[in-house]
C-alpha cells in the first residue's frame, strides 16, 4: 500500500481554529465589557465559535474555492455569532455588561477575523502560483471536449495549486488500465480524474479499487450534460436511492420565510423613505410632458405562471402596442422624462409594491409580458423554469448584463442561463450581491437601459 506523503497544509484548519480562537478570547479579556464570570464567557464564546464554525464549515475552503464563496461564510459565521453574543447576556443573566462594549468587541473581532482569512487565502493562492507549493500532481483518464477543458484549468489556474502530469485515453489503440496504475504509482499522483463515458463498468470498478487500497483521490467528470451537468439531489426512498434532477432552496419553509421577510423589510423601506416624497414629485413631471395615468400597468407571468399586474412609472405616451412590442434603441415612444426614469431604473420602483403585496420579490428572475412568455414557452428550451420561484425587480441576468430588450436568441438563451443557476444555487448573501450591483449599475450607466 502507498501512503500519502505527510503535508504542512493539513495544519492549515486547526492553525486557522486556533488563530481565531486567540483573537475571539484575547479581545474579551482586553476590552472593558464587565463580565462578572469571566471564565464563563471564555468557554461560552469558544465553545460557540467551534459549533457555529463546525455547523457553518467555516473551515472547509477548497483550493478552488472563489472569494465571494469566502466573504458568505464570513457573513454567516459573524451573524450566529452576533446573536449567541447577545443571547449571553440574558441567558446568564449579566445585567453589569456593557452592551456598547459588547458591539464594539463583535465589530472588532469581525474585521480582524475576515482580514486574517482574506489575507491568508490571497497569501495561499500566490504561494501555489509563484513558489509551486503545496501542489496536487493530477492525471486526466479520457480524452473529450470536457477533459480538454478540464486540463486547460489546470494549467492556466495555478494558484488552484494543481500539476498536471498526463493524460490517458481509453480509446487509444494499445490503452491499458495498468499502465495507469503503474504510472500513477511510478509519479506520486495525488488525483485523478476519470471520464464517465470514456470508461466501462468494469474499469470504473477497477479505478475505485485501485485509489482505495492506494489511498488516492478519485474524481469523476459527468459526460451527460443533460443530467451531471444539473445540481443533484440525492434522496433514499427506505433504502432506495433517488437522484433528484433540481433541487430548488427557496422549496425550504426555512428558506422562504427568511427571503419573504427581507421582501417585505426592503419594499417597505424602499416604499416610506423614497416612493413616499418621490411619487408626487414624478406624477408632477409624467404628466406635464404627456397625459396620461402616472404608473403603468401591465400583465406579466410570475411563480406558477400565474399571471399578475406589474406596476412601473409610465415612460412611453400612450400607445396601443405596449403590450406587444418591447421598448428599443431610440424608441420614439420614450417620453424624455421617461427617458431619465429608464436610464436610471427609476420606473421600475413601483414594482416595490408588488414585492409588499407578494407577486413579486426584490431579487428573482425578471417577469415578461404573457405575449412573449408564450412565445418563449414553445422556442426556447427550459425557458419556463425560472417561474418556479417569484420574479423580480432585479436578478442575476439583468447585473450580468442581459436586460431591456432581446434582440437575438443568445440574449434570451444567456437570461434563462442565469436565471435558472439563481434558482438553484439561491442564498441571501446571493441576493444582497445582486441588489449591491445593481445599485453600483443604476450609477455607472447601462448600455441596454432604454
Amino acid at each position: 500500500m502507498i501512503f500519502k506523503q505527510h503535508r504542512y497544509s493539513n495544519l492549515i484548519t486547526p492553525i486557522s481554529y486556533l488563530m481565531d480562537l486567540a483573537v475571539l478570547n484575547m479581545f474579551l479579556y482586553i476590552l472593558p465589557i464587565n463580565f462578572q464570570t469571566p471564565l464563563l464567557i471564555h468557554l461560552y464564546i469558544s465553545l460557540a465559535w467551534i459549533v457555529i464554525s463546525a455547523k457553518n464549515e467555516f473551515y472547509t475552503i477548497y483550493r478552488f474555492s472563489k472569494v465571494t464563496y469566502i466573504v458568505r461564510l464570513i457573513f454567516v459565521q459573524f451573524v450566529f455569532l452576533f446573536l449567541t453574543l447577545y443571547a449571553f447576556i440574558g441567558f446568564f443573566k449579566q445585567p453589569v455588561i456593557s452592551r456598547l462594549a459588547l458591539g464594539e468587541y463583535f465589530v472588532i473581532v469581525l474585521l480582524v477575523i475576515s482580514m486574517m482569512k482574506l489575507l491568508s487565502y490571497f497569501l495561499l493562492m500566490e504561494y501555489r502560483e509563484r513558489v509551486k507549493g503545496n501542489l496536487r500532481n493530477v492525471v486526466i483518464i479520457g480524452k473529450n471536449k470536457k477533459t480538454d477543458q478540464l486540463r486547460k484549468v489546470f494549467n492556466e489556474r495555478t494558484e488552484f495549486g494543481y500539476s498536471f502530469l498526463k493524460q490517458f485515453s481509453p480509446k487509444a489503440i494499445g490503452f491499458e488500465i495498468q499502465d495507469c496504475f503503474d504510472y500513477i504509482l511510478e509519479n506520486n499522483i495525488d488525483e485523478i480524474y476519470c471520464s464517465v463515458s470514456e470508461l466501462k463498468n468494469e474499469e470504473l470498478a477497477k479505478f475505485i479499487s485501485f485509489a482505495d487500497n492506494n489511498l488516492k483521490t478519485l474524481k469523476f467528470i459527468p459526460d451527460n450534460k443533460n443530467i451531471f451537468s444539473k445540481k443533484l439531489k440525492f434522496e433514499y426512498y427506505d433504502y432506495i436511492p433517488i437522484l433528484s434532477l433540481r433541487d430548488i432552496p427557496l422549496d425550504s419553509p426555512i428558506n422562504a420565510f427568511l427571503k419573504r421577510s427581507f421582501d417585505i423589510v426592503f419594499s417597505l423601506v424602499v416604499i416610506l423613505g423614497l416612493l413616499s416624497w418621490l411619487t408626487p414629485l414624478l406624477a408632477i413631471l409624467i404628466t406635464l410632458e404627456s397625459k396620461g395615468p402616472v404608473f403603468f400597468r401591465q400583465t406579466r407571468n410570475g411563480i406558477d405562471n400565474r399571471e399578475f399586474y406589474c406596476y412601473k412609472f409610465r415612460s412611453m405616451a400612450p400607445n396601443k402596442s405596449a403590450d406587444h412590442i418591447q421598448a428599443t434603441k431610440n424608441d420614439m415612444r420614450i417620453t424624455r422624462i421617461g427617458r431619465f426614469l429608464r436610464r436610471t431604473s427609476i420606473d421600475e420602483l413601483p414594482q416595490f409594491y408588488n414585492v409588499l403585496f407578494g407577486t413579486m420579490s426584490v431579487v428573482g428572475p425578471r417577469p415578461h409580458m404573457v405575449k412573449h412568455t408564450n412565445e418563449y414557452a414553445a422556442s426556447v428550451d427550459k425557458y419556463m423554469v425560472r417561474h418556479f420561484v417569484k420574479p423580480g425587480i432585479t436578478g442575476l441576468a439583468q447585473i450580468r448584463g442581459y436586460r431591456g430588450e432581446i434582440e437575438n436568441d443568445a440574449d434570451i438563451q444567456n437570461r434563462i442561463k442565469f436565471d435558472i443557476f439563481y434558482i438553484e444555487n439561491w442564498s441571501m448573501f446571493l441576493d444582497l450581491k445582486i441588489i449591491l450591483q445593481t445599485i453600483l449599475n443604476a450609477f455607472r450607466g447601462e448600455a441596454k437601459a432604454y
